[in-house]
């Protein structure tokens, strides 16, 4: 994709301006609802993008009131078992797509994100919430169990007890009460959302990118282990940072008293 590229998908928005992606959930009619397509169309596109070297950070956000209402009730009412195993282990490769990028990944959470929308937030690196922001996982209320990875991320992010206080109740928190709860990074007024989350794409596009892919590396692999094989994770990509042009570029400036300029 070419700089100010702008490329529309049947749910999905894309555009590119320098090093930043901004991609929207383009279903406002429904509240984005996630249905089968979208989460087709999510999966292509972040493995599109982790093959562009031209892009460093993604901003993930829904057009209009919300960022993403859940997943499609009037498609998932007549799904049979199968069908319903089927469209949940599709949701999630989706959403492994967006959480193992070797991009870094932000979420503009710009209203409703319940069931599918927050566990769509939850696989991006960072969340930005706007102050009327809307947070949950209702899906017990329907019948159901989350089915995109809720069960699991809201656990590491906000600890057992208030993933199962949340999931069993089905109850919904404004954005502030997810902050506290580890869910968000930030609390923005609504009008602010944009403008902050580009300036937060704007200083992590600035910094080594291969520095921040094996720093996420880290992080991600490190949690999923204990503690010693995560420390022998990190000495071993922090290692692997001194054969890089990238070291050597941000070393020199910082003694030479300049700008780094890193490479791809």
């Amino acid at each position: 994709m070419e700089e100010s590229d702008v490329k529309i998908y049947e749910n999905l928005t894309v555009e590119i301006n320098s090093n930043i992606c901004t991609i929207k959930i383009n279903r406002p009619q429904v509240l984005n609802a996630i249905n089968l397509k979208t989460l087709e169309e999510i999966y292509e596109v972040f493995t599109d993008i982790d093959e562009d070297e031209d892009i460093y950070v993604v901003i993930l956000t829904g057009e209009g009131k919300a960022f993403v209402a859940g997943a499609d009730i009037e498609y998932m009412r007549d799904l049979d078992s199968i069908s319903a195993k089927n469209f949940s282990q599709l949701g999630t490769k989706a959403l492994n797509a967006i959480e193992n990028s070797k991009k870094v990944v932000i979420a503009a959470v710009n209203g409703f994100a319940l069931g599918g929308g927050c566990e769509i937030a939850m696989a991006c690196d960072i969340r930005i919430a706007s102050s009327n922001a809307k947070i949950g996982q209702p899906e017990v209320t329907l019948g159901i169990t989350p089915g995109y990875g809720g069960t699991q991320r809201l656990t590491r992010l906000a600890g057992m007890a208030k993933a199962k206080e949340l999931i069993f109740t089905g109850q919904i928190i404004k954005a502030d009460e997810a902050k506290k709860i580890g869910l968000v990074n930030k609390v923005v007024s609504p009008e602010d959302l944009t403008r902050e989350v580009e300036i937060l794409a704007e200083k992590i596009a600035k910094n080594s990118q291969l520095a921040i892919r094996y720093s996420k590396e880290a992080i991600k692999l490190g949690s999923q282990t204990d503690i010693n094989t995560g420390l022998d994770i990190e000495s071993s990509l922090f290692g692997l940072c001194f054969s890089t042009k990238d070291q050597e570029e941000g070393m020199s400036a910082f003694l030479e008293k300049r700008v780094a300029k890193f490479g791809k």
